[in-house]
């Protein structure tokens, strides 16, 4: 029978890591950094085994990541061969041939307490206005003319935030060089055994290959979809969410890169899945996310390649997962980080945030002291609504379609929905009320392009935008307007900023 203790009273003064990839060495730098000379980390990886590498597109949040971790943003883009992110562009989600925008912008203005889009349908169903919510967003404005420059200003209403895409290897090695300057040990090698305290199972060591044993307080499972500690090891459990995302494979492939570079990713349905095109300074990224229900991988294979728009420069990487997570991702004194934690299909590039989540909610609460239980339920409390928040957003993008094409779409759109999400779509239909859950990744903006993009038209508007006379909404939409596009004419494009910040 397992041992019911959960807590030790050892300090924590060493930690290893076993893996590295994104997922290891974003863990090492950032524990490194934060805590400093009061832990010792030391990082066990082999060479021999390769990474996945999905996450090549990022949010907003890595800025700060990387502004702590002291990263130069020019050193940043150059090394990793980064490209801008203004936003997802998705196509065919609704319905073959229409596209929107998930951008990391907001339509209008920050309203007391009526949002924009009230006061926009007012207009639209009073005035018979045809601007969209996007007309009004300056990341759209700027990603459909291909420009991007920093915009420092304190004015919410030209705020142009961004995230980035870049190589994800090359990403991992400019993390390894930042974390071995910091004086975390690298170990090449592979596990063979791991050692558990028999009195409590809590994990004592790990012996590679080559005999030598690697103890620790508290170990960092980054051992991706293997899961050798939280899995193999500790057996934690799995929550299956196939059901409600059927997706179980990937393909990726490079290709050459374009004359012009978007700054922006695309999500293209096809009729069992998506694939994703992922601009970089020296080649792009692509893929095809599907159910190897509904496609052969043979048959994935040929739609990927026939559907790229430039020439393939590299063999298809095949992946296999199950989107879900581990029930446990802090049990006795091992953390999974990565994939280890569980999958959530890239659909909203949220892969390496959830990294960088896990490795922040560890330092806040971290067991300097010793594993307390307390310490645990809530590291596991808030990692299993993080998972169940962005999985509501992706299955929103599934469902809420009106594609008659698939069995694959038909079966989405009929199928049964967490009760979570059924709630914020049934009021967002009835008058286009947008709640956000505390600590949601996702701002009101997103949920509202997506909802609006997907074809959900609310009934009504909120009474609040009725406060305005019918001159003054027509006079604030006009301003915001002109505010929106103002700057279009003083941005370079977005090569011609990569060029420059990138030339050295």
């Amino acid at each position: 029978m397992e041992a019911p203790v959960t807590t030790s009273a050892t300090p924590i003064k060493k930690v290893v890591i076993l893996g590295g990839g994104t997922a290891g060495w974003m863990s090492a730098a950032l524990l490194k950094k934060l805590l400093g000379n009061t832990i010792d980390i030391e990082l066990i990886e082999s060479d021999a085994i390769g990474t996945i590498g999905v996450g090549e597109a990022t949010i907003p949040p890595i800025q700060l990541l990387n502004k702590v971790l002291g990263i130069n943003e020019e050193a940043f883009l150059a090394e990793t061969k980064a490209t801008i992110k203004l936003a997802i562009k998705f196509e065919n989600w609704r319905v073959p041939g229409e596209s929107y925008y998930h951008t990391f912008g907001s339509a209008g203005q920050p309203m007391a307490f009526g949002q924009f889009h009230h006061y926009l349908q007012r207009a639209q169903q009073a005035f018979d206005v045809t601007k969209t919510i996007w007309d009004y967003d300056l990341n759209y404005l700027c990603a459909e003319q291909g420009k991007f420059a920093q915009i420092n200003t304190q004015n919410p209403v030209v705020e142009l935030p961004y995230a980035y895409h870049f190589d994800a290897g090359l990403y991992a090695k400019f993390l390894r060089k930042l974390s071995e300057q910091m004086a975390v040990k690298r170990t090449e090698g592979t596990v063979e055994q791991v050692h558990q305290d028999s009195t409590n199972g809590f994990v004592k060591s790990l012996v590679l290959k080559s005999g030598e044993q690697i103890d620790g307080d508290l170990f960092i499972d980054c051992s991706g979809f293997r899961g050798l500690l939280t899995q193999q090891t500790l057996n934690t459990g799995f929550d299956d969410w196939s059901h409600w995302l059927p997706c179980d494979r990937a393909i990726a492939v490079p290709s050459k890169r374009h004359e012009k570079t978007v700054p922006y990713t695309r999500s293209i349905a096809h009729s069992a899945g998506w694939q994703w095109r992922i601009p970089l300074q020296h080649r792009n990224g692509n893929g095809l996310v599907y159910s190897s229900h509904h496609y052969s991988d043979q048959q994935a294979t040929d739609i990927l390649l026939s559907n790229l728009d430039s020439e393939a420069i590299g063999e298809p990487n095949y992946i296999k997962f199950t989107t879900g997570r581990r029930r446990k991702q802090w049990h006795r004194n091992v953390v999974a980080v990565g994939l280890s934690s569980g999958f959530l299909e890239p659909l909203e590039s949220t892969s390496i945030h959830l990294i960088q989540s896990a490795i922040v909610r560890l330092v806040h609460l971290f067991p300097h002291h010793g594993i307390e239980s307390s310490l645990v339920d809530e590291y596991n409390k808030q990692s299993k609504t993080e998972f169940e928040q962005i999985r509501d957003f992706l299955i929103l993008h599934y469902h809420v379609n009106e594609r008659t094409d698939s069995q694959f779409w038909r079966d989405m759109r009929y199928m049964n929905i967490p009760d979570s999400l059924q709630h914020k779509i049934e009021l967002f239909k009835s008058d286009g009320r947008i709640f956000r859950e505390q600590n949601d990744l996702f701002a009101e903006s997103s949920w509202l392009q997506v909802m609006i993009g997907q074809g959900i038209q609310p009934k009504d508007y909120h009474p609040i935008a009725n406060a305005l006379s019918a001159e003054e909404l027509r006079q604030m939409l006009v301003r915001l307007e002109q505010i929106k596009h103002e700057p279009l004419g003083k941005l370079p494009s977005h090569d011609r900023f990569l060029a420059k910040y990138t030339r050295g």
